[in-house]
């Protein structure tokens, strides 16, 4: 009996054992397995997917942690509950409702009436001896003593003045003219007549203000010499201001002149000012996208000053046809299209599908939306932009990664003629792809000359391919792209602007990746390169190094990219095979 009762408790101590050592062991070959399904990326090439932390084998930043799981589906972002919560997603069903521009609110600033404006000016030369107005603010008033000039003209003018007097009845025209001598210099009748009665010289004449409101600039001192018509003083008038608005150009549509506007002033924090538009500037400015609009605003009691920060409030309504109005932070503009993300109903896993929507016009805080959207979407209203940049570094669709494939052409997708391609063809378009090389260096050096002249041997090169050497549909085709490389040539050729070169280089690089696919290489290796940060779809380029040297970025970000394919003579395009014709086009001459 003793002996069963050893058994036994050797038994249940070996299953005590067993549970502690193999269930850590699962336990720890669980967690690796968690830790396994991280997947880390890079923010700038979001092809690296990597098991575990370390620096990105292209550019060597920091990997970072992905938040969602790849959906089957490129428009649709997944995430997971607790990064929803984390990233704080709102979402908002949407509806229709009228698009109002009432409510319109303008920022803008009081700015002085330039009608209103104009400058004292001395109609005499001579020296200032006195100034009656001494100091930038001071008010004047119409018919006000602003300075007293001595002037050697005068003085002469005035003796011949009263020579003139004396002979008056014999020669009555030069007692005229000298007379209107003085009156063009504005010298008043009074005066002239004080001078001739008294028949004394008067060495100092006063100049008088002929408009009212403050001294904006005093331009003399006492002692300045002053030549005929120089400015003593600007001077605006503030009882009437300029009330001066910035619209955005997606607004100007809905404001009209004669609109009503009403503002108010931190300043004047309880009083609110309506007038009526006036002036709406024909042309945008363009590096703030707006246009400025005007009210006249009359200011005879002096609350309102120049420069003054005021609010508006346009009180107009523009339609009343029901569109779909989503809030302005749930629009993602991306300068060519904008993009909302739309929440997919009854998934256990948060689902976030990208949409590209078409704007209408601006109603307050909200955009009505003309496509894209149907009543009752549920659209992320907080969060888009974080949801965004997630799907991007999850190489998916994304505001900035509408397309991952720039030119479909680029892709495998091209007509196979490298068999149907003669060797003397193949040699002629090597020589047209070591010019193109060219080219791309001048570009990585940032040396807009050295590009230009590159270009210009390219032309030379493509003028001497005979495309007499294809036939049938290789020929048509390559007629087709010589087109293409030939205008992108002469667009790097006839501007000076880096930024226009390097747009042309990517039509030039497609092209040429196009015809280098299709019809083969004779000799040499070739790397097709991509960077997906050039342009708005990325950027492909072809290099006869495997080290990226990016030509869109030079040496700001020079290793930016990595290698899709490698053409060398061997290079197949194997998922199109187009038959060829043999025969040459009927009707088709050269």
């Amino acid at each position: 009996m003793k002996k069963y009762i050893t058994y036994v408790a050797i038994l249940v101590l070996g299953l005590i054992l067993g549970a502690l050592i193999f269930g850590n062991s699962i336990k720890e070959k669980a967690t690796k397995e968690v830790i396994s399904e991280e997947i880390w990326t890079c923010s700038m090439h979001p092809q690296i997917r990597l098991p575990e932390p370390g620096d990105c084998p292209i550019c060597g930043m920091d990997l970072i942690l992905l938040d969602g799981a790849k959906s089957a589906n490129s428009l649709v972002f997944e995430m997971t509950d607790d990064a929803v919560k984390i990233a704080n997603i709102q979402t908002t069903v949407v509806g229709t409702g009228n698009v109002d521009l009432e409510g319109l609110k303008l920022s803008g600033k009081i700015k002085a009436d330039e009608t209103n404006s104009a400058s004292i000016v001395s109609h005499i030369s001579g020296r200032i001896e006195k100034l009656f107005i001494s100091y930038t603010g001071e008010k004047v008033s119409r018919g006000q003593k602003v300075a007293a000039v001595y002037s050697p003209r005068l003085i002469t003018a005035q003796k011949e003045l009263l020579e003139a007097y004396k002979v008056k009845n014999e020669n009555p025209k030069l007692y005229e003219a000298t007379v209107n001598k003085l009156k063009f210099w504005k010298i008043t009748n009074e005066q002239i007549q004080s001078i001739i009665s008294s028949e004394t010289i008067i060495e100092s004449f006063n100049i008088y203000a002929d408009f009212s409101g403050v001294v904006l600039n005093k331009k003399v001192s006492v002692g300045d010499y002053l030549k005929e018509g120089e400015v003593l003083f600007d001077i605006q008038n503030l009882n009437q201001l300029w009330a001066v608005f910035d619209v955005y150009e997606t607004d100007l549509g809905s404001i009209k002149m004669g609109n009503k506007i009403s503002f108010t002033t931190p300043a004047l924090p309880n009083k609110t000012m309506t007038s009526t538009i006036n002036f709406i500037d024909p042309v945008i400015n363009p590096n703030t996208r707006t246009a400025i609009i005007r009210t006249t605003v009359n200011n005879k009691n002096n609350l309102l000053k120049p420069e003054m920060f005021i609010e508006g409030n346009i009180n107009v309504k523009s339609s009343t046809k029901e569109s779909i109005l989503v809030p302005k932070s749930a629009v993602l503009w991306t300068g060519e299209k904008s993009v909302v993300y739309v929440k997919l109903p009854d998934l256990e896993i948060p689902s976030f599908e990208f949409r590209e929507v078409t704007l209408g016009k601006s109603s307050g805080t909200n955009y009505a939306i003309l496509d894209g959207l149907n009543n009752g979407d549920e659209l992320v209203t907080n969060g888009a932009f974080v949801i965004d940049a997630s799907a991007q570094l999850n190489n998916q669709s994304s505001m900035m990664n509408r397309n991952l494939i720039a030119n479909k052409e680029t892709s495998n997708s091209l007509p196979d003629f490298t068999l149907a391609t003669p060797s003397k063809f193949k040699i002629q378009l090597n020589s047209v792809l070591e010019n193109y090389i060219t080219i791309k260096d001048a570009l990585v050096n940032s040396n807009v000359t050295e590009a230009t002249a590159k270009a210009r041997l390219l032309i030379k090169s493509l003028s001497k391919v005979d495309m007499k050497l294809l036939k049938g549909e290789p020929h048509v085709y390559w007629m087709s792209k010589v087109k293409l490389i030939t205008e992108s040539t002469h667009q790097i050729i006839n501007t000076k602007k880096l930024s226009e070169q390097k747009e042309a280089f990517s039509s030039l690089s497609n092209a040429i990746i196009s015809s280098t696919k299709t019809f083969g290489v004779e000799k040499g290796t070739f790397y097709m390169q991509f960077c997906p940060m050039a342009g708005s779809d990325g950027g492909f380029w072809l290099s006869k190094e495997e080290a990226i040297k990016n030509p869109y970025f030079g040496d700001e970000m020079l290793t930016c990219g990595s290698v899709k394919e490698t053409i060398d003579e061997n290079y197949k395009n194997k998922v199109i095979k187009t038959k060829i014709n043999n025969s040459p086009m009927s009707g088709h001459n050269h």
